[in-house]
């Protein structure tokens, strides 16, 4: 078996394996009474955070893409 086909390769793969991570992680500190511990929270806490900047990375990233074909030109103005 070859673990190397279970890492995500696109980029939203990657940021829905985060969440996935992080919301199972919430969900299991709320269920066995551990997210009062400090160690936690911050783990939690760090993977929101590690999670918001991937995200802004992605998005400031980003170019725009026009679908149009180049003979047809259209007014994006409105």
């Amino acid at each position: 078996m070859n673990i190397v086909k279970f890492i995500p390769k696109s980029t939203d793969a990657i940021v829905l394996c985060c969440v996935t991570i992080i919301a199972l992680s919430m969900f299991m500190a709320g269920l066995f009474d551990v997210l009062d511990y400090i160690i936690v929270k911050a783990t939690l806490f760090i993977g929101f955070a590690a999670l918001f900047v991937t995200a802004m990375f992605y998005a400031y990233k980003n170019d725009k893409k026009e679908n149009r074909l180049e003979d047809t030109p259209q007014d994006d103005s409105h």
